[in-house]
């Protein structure tokens, strides 16, 4: 199975090399970078070029933001499964691509832990997310997965379609939720951290992006699940991520609330 990693990026010559780098020492050898670049006007692109071409494919020009040149990558990706790496992040280790393409054996869709990291030399964990099955109403109690986890077989991606550029910071939620909630595509969590990602995004930043997001988010749910203006989800998702700094991972959340 060939795996296609898309990575969007804008000036990131500070990470990217570690984005690279974590791709390029996988032990699962049928894959290719896609590398997005915004047009950037640092070292970036020279730092991508100093590489070895023939498993990177480099796309530069402008773009609208991170989610149209994420629809560029859609277009343009060659793999039988495809899935977002970040420009300041990485790969666990050497072993998530082989992970990855392991449990798309047996699923469309395939999602794990992640360790938000503070950089990528010293690899301290501020917070961990960890990868819990789907629970029987999805993303109606709050769950969602990690979106630099989630891969999708090609039938999947085309399914769903491209990004919707009317979200600023959650247009990676709605993806999601149009993967798992409206097509019946069977989905599978492997309880391995796949992904180091560093704490900064555009939707965790502040306070005021996790409420930007959970609002976004909110308008995806009653688009597509027809939710009310306000529902469960709506306290139940922040309180997830809560726990994430706590030790209590998404795991032992998710397993209480099938049960109840």
């Amino acid at each position: 199975m060939k795996i296609s990693v898309l990575t969007v990026c804008w000036n990131s010559a500070a990470t990217i090399r570690h984005t690279i780098d974590s791709f390029l020492v996988q032990n699962h050898f049928d894959k290719e970078l896609v590398i997005i670049d915004g047009n950037s006007s640092d070292d970036t692109l020279r730092i991508v070029q100093s590489y070895p071409q023939d498993q990177i494919r480099l796309v530069s020009e402008p773009d609208r933001g991170m989610y149209d040149a994420l629809n560029k990558g859609l277009r343009l990706y060659t793999g039988d499964a495809v899935g977002v790496l970040n420009s300041d992040d990485c790969f666990h280790d050497r072993t998530a691509l082989g992970r990855i393409s392991a449990g798309l054996e047996q699923a469309d869709i395939v999602h794990g832990d992640l360790d938000f990291v503070e950089d990528h030399l010293s690899k301290r964990v501020v917070r961990r997310w960890r990868a819990a099955p789907r629970p029987a109403k999805g993303f109606r109690t709050g769950w969602m997965p990690a979106h630099p986890t989630f891969y999708v077989k090609r039938k999947v991606a085309d399914a769903v379609g491209a990004f919707d550029l009317g979200h600023k910071v959650a247009s990676d939620y709605d993806w999601m939720l149009r993967a798992v909630e409206l097509h019946g595509f069977r989905i599978a969590a492997t309880n391995h951290v796949l992904v180091d990602m560093m704490v900064g995004g555009a939707s965790t930043r502040s306070f005021a992006s996790h409420i930007g997001h959970n609002l976004e988010a909110l308008r995806a749910r009653r688009r597509w699940l027809r939710s009310g203006p306000i529902d469960y989800a709506l306290v139940a998702k922040p309180m997830r991520k809560l726990g994430q700094f706590f030790g209590i991972d998404d795991g032992s959340t998710a397993k209480q609330s099938r049960t109840e």
